[in-house]
């Protein structure tokens, strides 16, 4: 057995293997200089989104873990000549069953049928009568959240900065706002329609019609299959960041990195914390055995945390720094530090 990270940076993406998840074997940066805003891990192909300062973003793959890698001539993700739009950014690779899907900036929904060599607009999100109404959050204009349906090829949940949730039933021809209950403390109407920054969205497949949402201010779940939201931020010391992730088999038990303020994006009280909620939301404990109690001032970024399938949970830093802990948060070993601004991360075991 061995465990596997792919963590991408603002310089290159990085890939790491251990077999007992305290010693990681790190690999010299691919794609060096180049931001990694997005990977995915198969156990037969990584597929990471690079953007390159000339050339701009594009899909590399690998079949080897990273030993060499195959980049289409023409760019793989593009926009169609009459939307006039510029791809900008590859913000989320998510891989379903023979699907590969991609969210991008500005915000859009891409589908590949052929393993990720060539996307296709899905049309009905892009023509969507409120998408001229969205506008950029701090980080841009994209979608960072894609979460199919694992039971219905048709059901799909998308979430933007700025913009809010959407789902579609009927496989992405049309799209309903599902946003009832998420503040938008920064707009004259705090509970619009659409329009609210929302930062991550997660969900177990066990538990399909549930969902946990991390706002720009505000910590939530659903429980009617996103129709509508009830915070759950109580128990925590902040209710701003931007991770949120759950638990790999248990579908109650949730993880998120609170930070101040969006004025003040630093962990509470500068200690580096988790914080686990088993009970869907209703407590939370803070977990810090193994990481820095004090002068900790970095973040982790919405994509920065995530799990694996044997109970293993990571993140990374702004700071460049990569935590594990073999036991559901219960203790943390460093994977990797003085690494560049971690953007993502991602697990698996193979």
């Amino acid at each position: 057995m061995e465990f596997q990270l792919g963590i991408g940076t603002r310089k290159g993406l990085f890939l790491a293997r251990s077999e007992d998840r305290e010693n990681w074997e790190i690999s010299e940066p691919k794609f060096p200089m180049e931001a990694v805003r997005a990977v995915a891990l198969a156990p037969s192909k990584i597929y990471a989104a690079a953007v390159n300062e000339h050339f701009g973003p594009t899909i590399a793959t690998s079949e080897d873990f990273g030993e060499t890698w195959s980049q289409p001539d023409h760019a793989p993700v593009a926009f169609p000549a009459d939307t006039e739009t510029a791809l900008e950014g590859i913000w989320q690779i998510v891989l379903a069953g023979d699907v590969v899907y991609a969210g991008v900036e500005p915000s859009a929904l891409f589908r590949s049928e052929d393993g990720g060599e060539t996307f296709e607009l899905v049309r009905g999100l892009w023509d969507h009568e409120h998408r001229p109404h969205w506008t950029p959050g701090g980080g841009g204009q994209m979608i960072h959240t894609i979460l199919p349906h694992p039971a219905d090829s048709g059901r799909i949940t998308v979430a933007m900065s700025t913009g809010g949730v959407y789902r579609t039933e009927d496989g992405g021809k049309s799209w309903t706002a599902s946003n009832r209950g998420i503040s938008a403390g920064f707009l004259p109407d705090e509970e619009p329609e659409f329009g609210q920054c929302v930062h991550k969205v997660a969900m177990h497949p066990s538990r399909p019609e549930r969902f946990f949402l991390q706002n720009h201010g505000g910590v939530y779940r659903s429980d009617d299959d996103a129709k509508t939201w009830h915070s759950i931020a109580d128990g925590l010391p902040n209710d701003f960041g931007f991770a949120m992730v759950v638990h790999p088999s248990k579908p109650d038990t949730v993880y998120n990195f609170p930070l101040v303020a969006d004025v003040l994006r630093f962990p509470p009280e500068g200690c580096c914390r988790v914080y686990r909620s088993e009970d869907a939301g209703e407590t939370w404990t803070g977990l810090g055995n193994g990481l820095p109690d004090k002068g900790f001032y970095a973040g982790v970024l919405r994509d920065g945390m995530c799990v694996d399938s044997r109970d293993g949970i990571y993140f990374g830093t702004r700071s460049g720094e990569v935590w594990a802990s073999p036991d559901e948060g219960d203790t943390w070993h460093q994977v990797a530090a003085h690494l560049p601004d971690v953007l993502c991360v991602r697990a698996q075991v193979v």
